[in-house]
């Protein structure tokens, strides 16, 4: 490869791409193992909400890091980077090719572009932020760091009150400690992929309605009855869960969920994508009206011809 950094490839995209689909088809012609940067898939249980691959493509090709914690479990991007740092050269070793696969923009950016590890959680500072809105926190943000507060949704308490954490105990906001983070020492070989607007729309309503027909309301019914699932935990912030608990309790009729889902998840791939667009040295394919695998072919070509990331064609 004329490089001693490990070549690793990053299938990336906003939700409705067909990442799954594609990188299980890369997987299998260049004998590659996947780790999942889907950032609710993480969590054990939710299952068709997150739309998970398959107990047979899990079974056909190795899968890393979905079901890594439990639902009412947490994990952040330093979490994910210290286990991508892990993985990596056991797959590797195993002469096998590791791909990075999803659209968590913010578990991508710890491992493509670096994290700031940060200070230890502050209790004290966690309890006095508890009954404060989370908009006023938003603004709050907006006051000392507007680098971080315009790229953490106004509705991202957990990250939000990190943000103003760090800023408490170091006297620094933490979008100025991120820009001095480093990626991993990876050959990255970044390919993104994208929908015409139309046809992402249309991808998007045709997720949630097969979502819905797979059980997602039946799932997350169980998991709140079996006390797995609140309003408490990390998980609770994936699109579909606040929807169907609205839907459980009488606030919406069915044909609201699933218009609150599709309104949701549209939004998602508007940050998503945004985030994307801010990423250097990524190969786009646009995969309207391709099929996985035409879509995986264009994908290898593109590899087996990167030595390194400097002779790849690039766009934004």
């Amino acid at each position: 490869m004329g490089t001693d950094r490990p070549p690793v490839l990053v299938i990336l995209g906003p939700t409705a791409t067909g990442k799954t689909e594609v990188a299980i088809e890369v997987a299998r012609l260049i004998d590659g193992e996947i780790i999942s940067a889907d950032s609710r898939a993480f969590f054990a249980g939710l299952d068709v909400t997150t739309a998970k691959p398959t107990p047979h493509e899990r079974a056909d090709i190795p899968h890393h890091l979905i079901d890594r914690v439990p639902l009412d479990g947490e994990y952040d991007a330093m979490s994910f980077r210290r286990d991508v740092k892990r993985l990596v050269p056991q797959i590797v070793g195993r002469g096998r090719v590791p791909i990075l696969v999803g659209g968590g923009t913010v578990y991508l950016g710890a491992i493509l572009r670096g994290i700031f590890e940060g200070p230890a959680k502050d209790r004290s500072f966690r309890k006095r932020m508890e009954g404060i809105p989370t908009d006023q926190l938003h603004r709050r943000l907006s006051a000392v760091d507007p680098d971080a507060a315009r790229a953490i949704h106004e509705n991202d308490r957990l990250r939000i009150v990190r943000a103003l954490e760090v800023y408490e105990s170091t006297g620094r906001p933490i979008s100025a400690w991120q820009r001095e983070a480093e990626p991993l020492p990876y050959d990255f070989r970044v390919f993104g992929l994208k929908r015409d607007r139309d046809d992402q729309r249309r991808a998007i309503a045709s997720r949630v309605d097969a979502m819905l027909e797979a059980g997602l309301v039946s799932e997350i019914a169980r998991l709140r009855e079996e006390g797995l699932l609140s309003d408490r935990v990390q998980a609770f912030r994936t699109v579909g869960v606040k929807e169907v608990f609205g839907y459980l309790d009488g606030k919406l009729t069915g044909d609201q969920l699933r218009e609150e889902i599709v309104r949701r998840t549209r939004s998602l791939a508007k940050r998503q994508t945004a985030w994307f667009k801010r990423e250097k040295n990524v190969v786009w394919i646009d995969v309207t009206g391709r099929s996985a695998t035409e879509v995986a072919s264009e994908i290898i070509r593109g590899w087996e011809k990167s030595d390194r990331p400097k002779d790849r064609n690039t766009s934004s």
